[in-house]
């Protein structure tokens, strides 16, 4: 069963846990900003690692099209994304885990030297299958940086700073939403896709040179161990989340199979064992929405598989619909990310303590609504003009930014302080998840339309409608966002 946020949590370590790391701000001024003389270096060495996470993921997006056309995995398109979600899911439970039991310096270093290794692995891939390999390293690199960063926020930054810096965090995706795509897209288009990867490599080692010292410079406090207890070992962490992933890989594997009656036979059997997976990995309250943080984690799946399901399948659209080359299309996920991040600094500026923080979940929801209809309206119809996505996918961006910022800063103010890893690794695990899934289930209606001669704009519809769904059920739950008796850490 899944755990709640007062219950012991399971681990695999064979000794005793050690103390979370303390935040700078236990010595700090209270009138010190983000970049004050206490945060300075731990703040550039965060948003340079969710820089180069940005990066990876905007470029790569772009010239996905080219990559499986080169290299024969249109039929299995959507796992060009699924395959480094579902390791991302790996990564963030056991960076979740280790920072809170040892803190964040070992799952940043591991995250950053797997996704290396990942990006030297599918730049040499000669294969579809042995990119998918170098991707699902890719994704545990990935998953260990992101949930390492958001760990890092709730430990080392009172209250009143955590809005600013998660503002800041999306703010990290700035610089690569402008200048990602125009040059994944540039280097696609006259040298080779491979370059895209070989030229994140030395992102990553600066990034590393400037993070890593400021994390191993945290120190733990006292009074913070965290309980252990045995626990059956396929509902510890990294069983969990390896039961989950496979699972959820079953599934969506079984999505490209042209025989139906074995499609639902794995297709049942993946959900089979995703379902209690998911509940062992989340907290308790997760799968039904409760009230408080498990309401939080719904809230983030709902948010980013409307916001990423809709933005994977962007690029194929206006390409292969719509006749864009790689670069231009590239500049409808760079307007998304770039209204994000004001999104994401206006919901900052208007945060007051938590007040408003559910109606501007249930605004943001409303708003990526609409940028979804309109990116919709463009992709798959000639009545109006192919850059009108580009305005559409900003509008989504917008109100994306507004949403996260403030269910992600309510979600983890009611998680306690030897839990923000935990808490963390939940949002974080539910944003692969969810994103997973349905470019997953997207992959599959393209390899549907493929494989059966429908047309490729069918397939995209489909997918266009299960967000606008998503976000729909997104401003239906949100009112679940907080408790009903008020803020609360258990």
């Amino acid at each position: 069963m899944a755990r709640s946020y007062g219950e012991p949590v399971d681990d695999t370590a064979d000794h005793a846990p050690e103390r979370p790391p303390s935040a700078p701000a236990a010595e700090a001024h209270t009138g010190d900003g983000v970049f004050g003389g206490a945060y300075r270096a731990l703040t550039l060495g965060v948003l340079l690692s969710v820089g180069v996470v940005a990066f990876e993921s905007l470029g790569v997006a772009t010239v996905l099209p080219g990559i499986a056309d080169d290299l024969d995995g249109l039929g299995a398109y959507g796992w060009g994304l699924s395959a480094l979600m579902l390791a991302n899911i790996i990564g963030t439970v056991l960076a979740g885990r280790v920072a809170d039991r040892r803190g964040p310096w070992r799952p940043m270093a591991w995250g950053t030297l797997v996704l290396a290794v990942g990006c030297v692995m599918a730049a040499a891939a000669p294969t579809w299958a042995l990119f998918l390999v170098g991707r699902f390293c890719q994704g545990l690199g990935v998953g260990a940086v992101m949930a390492t960063a958001y760990t890092v926020i709730g430990l080392a930054y009172p209250e009143h700073l955590r809005a600013r810096m998660y503002a800041l965090l999306s703010s990290a995706w700035t610089v690569p939403s402008l200048v990602g795509p125009a040059i994944t897209g540039t280097l696609a288009d006259h040298t080779t896709w491979r370059s895209v990867f070989l030229v994140i490599l030395p992102i990553i080692v600066v990034a590393a040179a400037l993070t890593l010292p400021a994390l191993r410079a945290l120190r733990r406090p006292n009074g913070t161990d965290i309980p252990v207890t045995a626990l059956p070992w396929w509902k510890r962490p990294l069983s969990g989340s390896v039961l989950l992933t496979a699972g959820t890989g079953l599934l969506l594997q079984a999505l490209l199979l042209r025989n139906a009656a074995v499609l639902l036979v794995l297709a049942i059997a993946g959900v089979a064992v995703m379902v209690p997976a998911l509940r062992w990995v989340t907290p308790e309250g997760t799968l039904n929405a409760r009230p408080g943080v498990g309401a939080g984690v719904t809230i983030r799946a709902l948010l980013c598989g409307t916001y990423f399901g809709t933005e994977a399948f962007l690029p194929l659209g206006l390409q292969d619909l719509r006749g864009m080359g790689a670069t231009t299309a590239g500049l409808g996920l760079s307007a998304g990310a770039i209204t994000w991040v004001a999104g994401s600094a206006l919901q900052a500026r208007r945060d007051a303590g938590g007040a408003g923080r559910v109606a501007a979940t249930v605004g943001g929801f409303a708003v990526l609504l609409a940028g979804v209809v309109l990116t919709a309206l463009t992709t798959l119809s000639t009545a109006l003009p192919s850059w009108t996505a580009v305005i559409g996918w900003a509008v989504g961006g917008l109100g994306m930014g507004i949403a996260f910022n403030a269910s992600t800063t309510e979600t983890l103010g009611q998680a306690p302080t030897e839990r923000q890893g935990e808490a963390s690794g939940a949002l974080q695990l539910a944003q692969t998840f969810a994103t997973a899934v349905i470019a997953g289930l997207g992959g599959g209606a393209v390899a549907l339309s493929e494989n059966h001669g429908t047309s490729l704009r069918a397939a995209l519809l489909s997918v266009f409608v299960l967000t606008g769904l998503l976000a729909v059920g997104g401003m239906l739950v949100s009112h679940r966002l907080r408790p009903a008796t008020g803020r609360s850490s258990a």
